[in-house]
C-alpha cells in the first residue's frame, strides 16, 4: 500500500512480492467506513493487464514452490500463524473500520481465519496419498497428490479475513500459487494479510492480490494459466461465475446465498432460543450467509416465545462497531440498506406487519448505513421477503403446527445453506437431521458454521460445484491425483 500526504491511502496490487501501481487510466473507487462515511482508502479498479501481471508472477513462483517439501511449507504457515495472532488486534481494527462489524465479532472472525491457517499447517498429513502393495501378483498401486498450479479466489465484503483464509493458506500448503481478488468494498484486510504473508518468509509470487471489480473477475475467469477458482458471493453472481469458469475448463467452487431457517418447538428452552436467534439474525447486521433469516415457531409456543424474542432484540445496541459494547454495526453501504428496505416495504404492502421497526432510531443517517433489528410477522412464503436473501438485520417470523411443517417450510426455499432446531427431543433432532435439505445444521444454537477442518457444505442454490470449501473437500479441490501402477 502507498501513503498519500493529502488524503486517504492509495492502494496498489500485491504482485510478485511487492506493491505495484495499477496501469495509468485505471479507474478507482473509495473504501468507506460504513459507520461514519469516512473515506479510508482509494482502491484501483484493476483489469486484464494487472491480472496478467499477477498470473505471470504466480506461474513463475509456482515452478519452484511446488518443489518445496511439504513440511517446509507447513513451517512457513506456522510462522504466518504466529504473525497473525500477534497482529490480531490490528487486523480486527482494520476489519471493523472497513466492514462495520463490532470489534468483538471482528476478533472472532480473525480467530476463525487463524484457525484456517492452523488447519492448512497440517499439510504433511493432508497431502498424503495411499498405496496398496499387492493389487495383483507382483504389482502395486499408489495414489499421489500434486498441486494444480495457479489458482484464484474471489472473496466478498462480509468476511474479509475469514473467507480469504478459507482459500489461500490451504491452496499454498498444497503447493499452488494463489491470486486473490478481494471485494473492492473491503480490500484493506487482504492487503495486510499479503504483507504479513511475505513477512512470514513465503517466496514472492506465491500469494498475489489484485484489487478491482467486474473486469478483474472476468480476466480471472478467462485466464488460461488459472486452473481453479474459488468464489464466495451472492447467488446470481455465484451462478454466473460457476458457469463461466466451467465453460473455460476450470475447476470451480462457488458458495452462494442463503435463507436460513430456525425452528423453535414448544419443548425448547424458549429464553435461550430467543437469545440465540436474535444474535444469529442481527449480529454482523445480518450480513452473513449463516444468519438466521426466518424463524418458524410452533404454534403452541408462539405466545410465550415472541415477547422473549423482542426483548432479546431490543437489548442489542446499534452504532459504530468500534465503540465498546455495541454489538450491531452498520450495513456495508447505504445501497445495501436501501435494497433491504424496499423488500421490507413491499412485504408490509402485501400484508406483513412489524413487531419491531429498525428503521427508527438515533442511528438513522443519510451518510451511514445503519438499520436496527427488525422483526416482521404475518409473513407468508409467497412474499419476496421470505424468498430472497436480505443480507440485513431483518428477521421473518412464521408459525407452524409441528416439526414436520417447519421442515417442509424451510425445504420450500431454493436455498439450503444452514438451518437450526431448538428442542429438547432426541427424536425431533433425528428427524430434523434426516429430512432437512440444508447442508449445515444446528441444534440449540443459532449459527451452525463448521470449523476449518470440516467442509462448509451448503446445498441447492447455496452452492455451485462438487467440492466445498475447507476440510478434506478443500484439499481435494486444490490438488490433483496421479495413480501409479508398477511391477518391479
Amino acid at each position: 500500500m502507498t501513503e498519500t500526504s493529502a488524503g486517504p491511502r492509495k492502494l496498489g496490487n500485491w504482485i510478485g512480492g511487492s506493491w505495484k501501481e495499477a496501469a495509468v487510466g485505471t479507474g478507482q473507487a473509495e473504501v468507506r467506513n460504513p459507520a461514519t462515511g469516512e473515506v479510508l482508502a482509494v482502491v484501483p479498479m484493476s483489469g486484464r493487464a494487472e491480472v496478467e501481471d499477477a498470473a505471470a508472477a504466480a506461474l513463475l513462483a509456482f515452478r519452484d514452490w511446488r518443489k518445496v517439501p511439504v513440511p517446509a511449507r507447513a513451517r512457513l504457515l506456522f510462522r504466518y500463524r504466529e504473525l497473525l495472532h500477534g497482529c490480531r488486534m490490528e487486523l480486527a481494527a482494520i476489519l471493523t473500520a472497513e466492514n462495520g462489524k463490532c470489534l468483538e465479532e471482528a476478533l472472532g472472525e480473525v480467530q476463525r481465519g487463524i484457525e484456517c491457517v492452523e488447519f492448512a499447517a497440517g499439510a504433511p498429513t493432508l497431502m498424503m496419498g495411499s498405496q496398496l502393495p499387492d493389487i495383483a501378483g507382483g504389482i502395486e498401486s499408489g495414489m499421489y497428490r500434486y498441486p494444480l498450479g495457479v489458482v484464484a479466489g474471489i472473496t466478498p465484503f462480509n468476511f474479509p479475513m475469514m473467507v480469504p483464509c478459507w482459500m489461500f493458506p490451504l491452496a499454498v500448503a498444497c503447493g499452488n500459487a494463489f491470486l486473490l481478488k478481494p471485494s473492492e468494498k473491503t480490500p484493506l484486510l487482504s492487503c495486510r494479510l499479503a504483507e504479513l504473508f511475505a513477512e512470514a518468509g513465503f517466496p514472492p509470487g506465491v500469494l498475489n492480490v489484485v484489487n478491482g471489480s467486474k473486469e478483474a473477475v472476468d480476466a480471472l475467469l478467462e485466464h488460461p494459466a488459472i486452473a481453479a477458482v474459488s468464489f464466495v458471493g451472492s447467488q446470481p453472481a455465484a451462478a454466473a461465475v460457476h458457469a463461466r469458469a466451467a465453460a473455460a475448463g476450470k475447476r470451480i467452487q462457488a458458495l452462494a446465498g442463503a435463507k436460513n431457517h430456525s425452528i423453535v418447538l414448544a419443548d425448547a428452552d424458549l429464553k435461550a432460543a430467543a437469545s440465540q436467534i436474535a444474535a444469529a439474525a442481527f449480529g454482523s447486521a445480518g450480513q452473513r450467509c449463516m444468519a438466521c433469516s426466518v424463524v418458524a415457531v410452533q404454534e403452541s409456543a408462539a405466545e410465550a416465545f415472541m415477547p422473549l424474542l423482542q426483548d432479546a432484540a431490543e437489548a442489542l445496541i446499534v452504532g459504530d462497531g468500534a465503540r465498546p459494547g455495541t454489538p450491531i454495526g452498520p450495513l456495508i453501504d447505504c445501497g445495501s440498506r436501501d435494497r433491504a428496505l424496499k423488500l421490507l416495504e413491499l412485504a408490509i404492502r402485501d400484508g406483513a406487519a412489524l413487531l419491531m421497526d429498525g428503521r427508527r432510531g438515533e442511528w438513522n443517517s443519510d451518510e451511514a448505513a445503519f438499520l436496527g433489528p427488525t422483526i416482521v410477522v404475518e409473513v407468508t412464503p409467497d412474499m419476496a421477503i421470505w424468498q430472497e436473501e436480505l443480507f440485513a438485520p431483518i428477521l421473518c417470523v412464521l408459525t407452524v403446527p409441528d416439526l414436520k411443517a417447519g421442515i417442509a417450510l424451510a425445504n420450500r426455499s431454493r436455498y439450503a445453506n444452514g438451518a437450526c432446531l431448538f428442542t429438547d427431543s432426541a427424536a425431533a433432532v433425528r428427524e430434523f437431521r434426516e429430512e432437512m435439505d440444508a447442508g449445515m445444521l444446528g441444534v440449540n444454537l443459532g449459527v451452525p458454521a463448521p470449523m476449518a477442518f470440516f467442509p462448509f457444505s451448503g446445498a441447492k442454490s447455496s452452492f455451485y460445484g462438487d467440492l466445498h470449501a475447507n476440510g478434506r473437500d478443500g484439499v481435494e479441490f486444490y490438488t490433483r491425483k496421479k495413480m501409479v501402477t508398477a511391477r518391479y
